[in-house]
């Protein structure tokens, strides 16, 4: 599981270019699917027959893309002004390394010199208008024959094992649920299951919508990374959630609240079956959730996800624990829903 989740957090995958985490996903379960199809806003849905013939009564759904950055313009001098793709806090952004483009250019984010700012500057975390992309160019004309306008930047980062069990990379949001729905589909399944690696999920849940309209689930367990706040400056009630207490369980965020008896079902898995579970101390943002509950005639859902520290950021961190104990409690929640 954890070196699927390693290979996977390297590729590229920023929202609308996810073609490289499609395609290496795609390699990997093609020879346990029963159908592999990609849609018109590059989904990958896959689906394989199990032990009970239910159709498409259940699907799974993560998504491939992450966040990252996209070149707007070109300055006179080569430097490339940006906007970001998905919710990313600038704050982290002055000084990290990025790779651009299709060529994977290597480039770093950068800002006014601190000398050259005023106290009041200082005060103040800069707008994104204040930053650029250095590329290394000379000029205009140099940083557009290896750029060009609407090329993706990704954020580089080695995905490392650290610590007590700990596991740190980009984009564990929510390359965390593909890895498990990886590993579920070479697995024997106990009922027909459809899985959905959607696109566009950090761009507002858009290719989760075409997925759910063409599958027509009864059913959807929506499988995530979630954030978690278990840092020093704030209080344990105002942490949201804690790497390492176990998957957490959804009710309610941002964008959707969850079917009440498929939650207590997830819950009563976890507990028979000795699997540690937490919920969320703070509401906020949204899941793929939201766009596959109001498909057509609606559609039950519910979810798993993972806490991790730093989300949409260079360096995210979650518990190795976590992420094996998510794939134990999906593994038992669609038995569970084959035995029904």
């Amino acid at each position: 599981m954890i070196e699927t989740l390693k290979t996977l957090c390297a590729l590229s995958g920023v929202s609308s270019w996810e073609d490289e985490v499609r395609d290496y996903i795609r390699k990997r379960v093609e020879p346990y699917a029963d159908s592999v199809r990609v849609d018109a806003l590059g989904n990958l849905i896959v689906f394989k027959r199990g032990a009970k013939p239910t159709g498409n009564r259940l699907m799974l759904c993560a998504h491939m893309d992450e966040v990252g950055l996209i070149v707007k313009s070109v300055t006179d001098e080569g430097f490339l002004k940006f906007g970001c793709v998905g919710g990313i806090d600038r704050r982290i952004l002055l000084g990290k390394e990025v790779a651009v483009g299709p060529g994977r250019i290597p480039g770093v984010i950068g800002l006014k010199p601190i000398h050259l700012t005023t106290a009041e500057e200082r005060k103040k975390v800069p707008k994104i208008t204040e930053l650029y992309l250095d590329i290394g160019a000379k000029n205009r004309e140099e940083a557009l024959s290896r750029v060009e306008l609407g090329d993706v930047a990704v954020f580089v980062s080695e995905p490392v094992d650290f610590g007590d069990g700990m596991f740190k990379a980009k984009a564990i949001d929510d390359r965390v649920g593909c890895a498990v729905m990886v590993k579920l589909l070479e697995e024997d399944l106990p009922m027909d299951c459809t899985f959905a690696f959607t696109t566009q999920e950090e761009a507002g849940c858009r290719g989760a919508f075409g997925a759910a309209f063409s599958v027509t689930p009864e059913i959807a367990l929506v499988l995530e990374g979630t954030t978690a706040a278990d840092v020093p400056a704030l209080t344990e009630d105002r942490q949201v959630c804690w790497p390492g207490r176990g998957p957490v369980l959804s009710w309610m965020d941002g964008g959707a609240i969850y079917d009440r008896s498929l939650f207590e079902r997830l819950r009563t898995l976890a507990e028979k079956n000795g699997l540690p579970w937490q919920m969320k101390h703070y509401l906020s943002g949204g899941t793929d959730a939201q766009s596959v509950q109001r498909t057509k005639a609606g559609v039950r859902v519910t979810g798993i996800s993972a806490a991790v520290r730093y989300l949409h950021a260079p360096n995210s961190v979650c518990s190795q624990c976590d992420a094996e104990q998510m794939l134990a409690l999906a593994r038992l929640f669609i038995r569970d829903v084959a035995e029904d």
